[in-house]
């Protein structure tokens, strides 16, 4: 008998808050207004109609809780905006949960976890490629500690040689010069014979910097070596540690955008993802941060591109619905949100617009 009770008492309290679940959303004026913003695969705009992983959710959910509602568009900014405000009722899009957007609008659970990913031109080989790593700032940098190295030694055999050897003497300048003609005729091994020691302190400078100079001309060998190597060229950005060096671009006012800054990596944005990858090709930045699906999607859909996403990501990201923080409709879509994510057809959904490895 107790186990009997209890049974009907749970039932009881069940349906009191199914009851009062469905109060809470006949209560509210229809239609719903919902806020979208163009985020292929997820928003996808297709004339007057809406499609996408985002919005097929949202439907679901709408007509089994028996929600009317029409659709609004607007950019990322407005859509936070006019939520914070109430002016629509949820919004609907490849929203990032995040604790400035938290502190403004309220979240449902998460449907959708992510994280930013790096895309670059996959094939960085070729003539202007190996120019562009010549012009590097690495590269450049050890050019400048050789010239240094040579013109010190230049200038300390100029200064051991230039009053009793008269290959070194004349005016500073041009003493100085044949000192750096020899240093460097030296280092390379080509010695022509012109500019020698007769100093018993130039010839032991002599013998220092030839034996420096076989670690010096074997270490920028290799320098160069690496330089011009296509396999180095293509994996020039591996990670966001790599990106200080390199033109960035991104979205405005995305995750993305603030990840950027709160690693200090000086980054231009543009109002869609679709530009940045146009940039991207037109050689006009070296990188694009962004969600890795959404670029995924818009790559899949370009016919002929020289773009990769590299595989790692970073910065988890999650996406949810929006809704001003005193709605009430929140806990009646959070369960039927989890009740559909959690079924096989949300996966096909999925998988239609991603493929497999989403």
């Amino acid at each position: 008998m107790p186990s009997k009770f209890l049974f009907i008492a749970i039932s009881v309290f069940y349906l009191q808050g199914s009851f009062l679940q469905a109060a809470q959303i006949d209560s509210t004026d229809y239609p719903l207004k919902v806020g979208v913003k163009e985020a292929p695969p997820f928003v996808i705009q297709e004339g007057d109609a809406w499609r996408g992983i985002s919005i097929e959710l949202w439907k679901k959910i709408a007509r089994e809780l028996e929600i009317e509602y029409e659709f609004e568009e607007y950019d990322l900014q407005e859509l936070v905006q006019k939520t914070e405000e109430g002016e629509i009722d949820i919004a609907v899009a490849a929203l990032t949960i995040n604790a400035q957007r938290e502190a403004r609008i309220d979240f449902t659970h998460a449907y959708y976890s992510t994280g930013l990913g790096i895309s670059v031109i996959s094939d960085a080989g070729g003539i202007m490629g190996v120019i562009r790593n010549l012009f590097s700032f690495t590269f450049l940098k050890a050019i400048g500690g050789l010239v240094f190295l040579l013109l010190l030694f230049g200038l300390i055999i100029w200064m051991l040689e230039r009053r009793e050897n008269p290959q070194f003497g004349g005016k500073p300048l041009k003493g100085i010069g044949s000192g750096f003609w020899w240093s460097a005729v030296t280092m390379t091994t080509v010695g022509y014979g012109d500019k020698a020691p007769v100093t018993a302190a130039g010839r032991i400078l002599a013998l220092i910097w030839m034996f420096m100079a076989l670690i010096v001309i074997s270490s920028f060998t290799a320098a160069i070596a690496s330089a011009l190597t296509v396999t180095q060229l293509e994996s020039a950005i591996n990670s966001p540690n790599d990106l200080y060096n390199f033109r960035v671009v991104t979205v405005e006012n995305s995750s993305s955008a603030d990840f950027l800054a709160s690693r200090n990596i000086r980054y231009r944005s543009v109002n869609n993802v679709d530009s940045a990858l146009n940039m991207l090709t037109n050689g006009k930045t070296d990188a694009v941060v962004y969600d890795i699906p959404i670029m995924q999607y818009l790559l899949m859909q370009k016919a002929d591109h020289q773009i990769k996403v590299l595989p790692q990501s970073f910065q988890n990201l999650y996406y949810g619905f929006a809704l001003p923080e005193t709605s009430s409709l929140r806990e009646a879509i959070d369960v039927k949100m989890l009740e559909i994510i959690a079924r096989p057809e949300w996966r096909r959904l999925r998988e239609d617009y991603l493929g497999e490895a989403y």
